[in-house]
């Protein structure tokens, strides 16, 4: 369907056969690790193990892209701020002062500052390939099953797996209300400024979250009718149990952590430092 673009595809990898508890695992623990560390070589390491996987995932662009590109707009808009209000903030966590252009009062360009940056960058590119590659690799209802065999209640596990199902019915709405927009003459396309285009597509929030409340009440009312939380335990059609190479992954990202957090404050610090 048109629209339908950060979607559940299934394919014959390797990681989609993970279960969909050990692919959470494993997000939630690599995001943890991205988010703690400054070291630029644990950050290096992640990213080309980011790359690796979302390759072996064989998630195409046209899938994610659109996505991606908000998140580039997002990194980028936060580089800018960071700059703007803290110019210094590179100096005073390295404790140099490299100036390689002064620009106007208090705000230098220092090696410190594009260092600190670097790698701010490098985290959001760290975890965002990680990210698409679990909403694209995984089936929603059985990462519901996997979620409730752990011993978590089955209203939260639904409560997930309901919202994993809807983002692409919300990418959807997003694109028809967008097209009927350009229909009434209203500019969206690359023609415009960058800016017009954020003010314009603003426009569209309103109306997106109108239609996702209706899309609430229809599913509560629906599952509400049919008797949804009655009962403690279900049974389920999607389960799947978790096998060696579930196993293998989870071992895998505990040592990973493990070590990248060990290299990052073996100084006392989690900022690598080459100055």
């Amino acid at each position: 369907m048109a629209g339908r673009i950060l979607t559940y595809e299934e394919k014959d990898t390797w990681i989609h056969r993970l279960s969909g508890v050990t692919k959470m695992i494993f997000f939630l623990l690599w995001s943890v690790t991205g988010m703690l560390t400054y070291d630029t070589r644990v950050l290096v390491v992640m990213l080309l193990c980011s790359l690796v996987i979302f390759k072996v995932s064989k998630t195409e662009w046209r899938q994610v892209g659109t996505v991606f590109k908000f998140i580039l707009l997002f990194l980028c808009l936060n580089l800018l701020a960071v700059f703007v209000f803290s110019p210094y903030q590179g100096t005073e966590v390295y404790g140099t002062k490299t100036v390689l252009l002064k620009l106007f009062a208090n705000h230098d360009i220092t090696a410190e500052q594009l260092f600190y940056e670097f790698n701010i960058m490098l985290k959001y590119f760290t975890v965002t390939p990680v990210v698409l590659m679990f909403i694209v690799t995984t089936n929603p209802s059985e990462f519901a099953a996997s979620l409730n065999k752990l011993g978590i209640s089955y209203n939260i596990g639904y409560s997930i797996a309901i919202a994993l199902r809807y983002v692409p019915d919300v990418q959807s709405d997003f694109t028809k209300i967008k097209h009927a927009q350009e229909a009434r003459g209203i500019e969206m396309s690359s023609k415009t400024s960058l800016w017009d285009r954020l003010k314009k597509m603003s426009m569209i929030i309103f109306p997106l979250l109108f239609s996702s409340m209706d899309r609430i009440d229809v599913v509560s009312n629906a599952m509400e009718l049919r008797g949804f939380g009655k009962h403690k335990k279900r049974t389920w059609y999607m389960g799947k149990k978790l096998t060696k190479s579930d196993y293998l992954t989870i071992v895998f990202v505990v040592v990973f952590m493990a070590a990248a957090l060990g290299i990052t404050f073996v100084d006392g610090s989690r900022f690598y430092n080459p100055f």
